[in-house]
């Protein structure tokens, strides 16, 4: 789910076993809602759109721009609010994607970040196929996974093939951006063309699936780790949100409110999210259904729902 600032819309990605993946949207922040257009393939294309994944506003000098990222590994832009999408071929048709393989959760396309200062430059993440940057607009496609490492894979640092499991990017230099991997957690300084792993030897684990970025701070980025791709549980029993205030040079296991004995919890790949704040707040939910928030960054946490179903997603907005 997600809030367009530009509109006041709140739009919301669904996968129905009856009704299928379609959009919701509402103009009144959820008191109703009306389903809008659906994306799919054009006729004669074999591939059939099989879930939602990720819905990501435009960038604000594009009005009415909407972002839809899908299994198989797929990407949609409307712009018209969502009542209608068109396939953006630059990814739907890569030339790459004999390369791309689909993850645990299937293949698709998780991650779309819009670079705030150029409308025509965008970042998307697919799991399992890696990282990929537009120049313009979605026209062009570039993979930009050098350095990440894919250890499922014969070659171990293919072109594609990487598991990008989360993408996030500095608010103050577009060319910063951090990456929770299968692999690894790493960050690129020069807009993905070098990734460097800061998660070896300086984590408890590297392997996990949220990842957040303080709103003003790109050098605090927050992860939660999982024991391994196995074994997808905290580390040693204790529930941590670790943070980094030094773009991932050292990192800070942070516990205080949080559960430490027989915590064997997990984090999907969006239940992790900060708020625009100050201070920032944090916020985590777990596979079973527990809702911890920080309003002091990390420092100290609460509870804030103990009694949900799996929370799969967690996303803020600051409404005027």
């Amino acid at each position: 789910m997600k809030y367009d600032a530009r509109s006041g819309l709140l739009y919301a990605t669904l996968d129905h076993a009856v009704y299928g993946s379609n959009v919701h949207r509402s103009a009144d922040l959820g008191r109703s809602w009306q389903m809008v257009g659906a994306p799919d393939f054009p006729e004669g294309d074999e591939r059939t759109v099989t879930r939602l994944w990720h819905i990501q506003p435009g960038h604000p000098s594009q009005p009415g721009r909407i972002w839809l990222g899908a299994d198989p590994g797929v990407l949609f832009r409307s712009d018209d609010d969502g009542q209608t999408w068109t396939g953006v071929p630059g990814i739907n048709d890569h030339p790459t994607r004999e390369g791309w393989q689909p993850g645990a959760g299937g293949m698709m396309v998780h991650t779309i970040i819009q670079d705030p200062t150029e409308a025509d430059r965008m970042f998307v993440a697919i799991s399992a196929a890696g990282v990929f940057r537009t120049n313009d607009g979605g026209l062009s496609w570039q993979p930009k996974n050098k350095g990440v490492r894919a250890d499922f894979l014969p070659d171990k640092y293919p072109e594609v093939g990487q598991c990008c499991h989360h993408l996030v990017m500095s608010p103050q230099d577009p060319n910063v951006l951090y990456q929770q991997n299968h692999c690894g957690v790493y960050r690129t300084l020069d807009g993905g063309d070098n990734w460097e792993d800061i998660g070896t030897d300086r984590l408890p684990a590297t392997f996990g699936f949220p990842m957040a970025i303080h709103p003003r701070d790109g050098r605090t980025v927050y992860i939660v780790p999982q024991h391994s791709d196995e074994f997808r549980y905290t580390p040693e029993g204790k529930f941590r949100v670790f943070r980094s205030r030094d773009g991932g040079e050292s990192w800070q296991g942070l516990s205080d409110g949080l559960p430490q004995a027989d915590a064997y919890l997990n984090v999907f790949r969006e239940g992790l999210a900060t708020d625009s704040l100050d201070p920032a707040g944090v916020y985590v939910g777990t596979g079973t259904g527990q809702v911890f928030y920080s309003r002091d960054e990390g420092d100290t946490w609460q509870v804030l729902s103990d009694t949900l179903p799996p929370i799969y997603s967690v996303g803020t907005a600051v409404i005027p």
